[in-house]
């Protein structure tokens, strides 16, 4: 069972930064998604796909794949480059 770690990215619609600090353990899809012959939807029997554990740290994320015998890979945040400027910028 294979997995993810990372931090949850900001929302880029939104100024706010709220749940910011929380890490997202996600599971790799097993298998692949194939369509469904009367529907036609895509779907898979694999149920862990919907699982999303979330944790305070990313420490403690990482102790519970390794308690729980996940190979999980972490996947760092990009630092946040903040571009200052003024309004008169826009008229340069």
């Amino acid at each position: 069972m294979t997995a993810r770690i990372y931090q949850r990215p900001k929302n880029a619609m939104q100024s706010g930064k709220a749940l910011l600090d929380q890490w997202i353990l996600e599971f790799a899809p097993a298998e692949a998604r194939r369509p469904d012959p009367l529907m036609g939807w895509a779907g898979s029997a694999d149920t862990q796909v919907q699982v999303t554990l979330k944790f305070s740290s990313q420490a403690d994320a990482e102790a519970y794949a390794d308690k729980h015998g996940i190979t999980a890979t972490i996947h760092a945040t990009p630092p946040r480059r903040l571009k200052l400027q003024t309004y008169a910028d826009n008229f340069r």
